[in-house]
């Protein structure tokens, strides 16, 4: 049987996952993954549930639950965060080649939800223009933004 478009697409976001999961060295409870494009603009990013706080890939070690620093030490060298956005970077420009083979939109925004116990996965996508027509917003500020809305509500 040939693969679908959706094979495709399930297989990026796969190895998205076991990327972001293999940075935490598999201790994450949830991992959240920005995903952006805009013409000519790629954009990644990922933060993580540990020990029920939110924390970006760079704050792994700064959580203010002793469990996260005095247990584990996670390498969140910047060599090694930049290896995480690559990868997710290269995903989301495979995702776009697949998007022209098929004739297939590409999404303008991927908001990528993994919970890990569960091995549930869960996608929000937008299609219209978000950052590439104003002056005033980046896809970090829409990452920082979606960090803050899970922080403060029961995603």
């Amino acid at each position: 049987m040939s693969k679908v478009f959706e094979d495709y697409f399930s297989e990026l976001h796969a190895d998205m996952v076991a990327v972001c999961l293999e940075y935490v060295e598999n201790q994450a409870e949830e991992i959240f993954i920005y995903c952006s494009y805009e013409p000519e603009m790629y954009a990644f990013d990922v933060f993580y549930k540990i020990n029920g706080e939110y924390l970006q890939k760079h704050e792994l070690n700064k959580g203010d639950n002793t469990t996260v620093t005095k247990v584990r030490k996670y390498d969140t060298s910047e060599n090694r965060q930049e290896m995480v956005l690559d990868i997710g970077l290269k995903n989301l420009e495979e995702i776009h080649q697949k998007c022209k083979v098929y004739d297939r939109e590409m999404p303008s925004e991927m908001k990528v939800y993994y919970n890990v116990k569960n091995n549930s996965l869960k996608g929000k996508y937008k299609y219209d223009l978000i950052y590439s027509n104003r002056d005033d917003i980046l896809p970090d500020d829409i990452f920082e933004s979606w960090l803050e809305e899970v922080k403060y509500s029961n995603y």
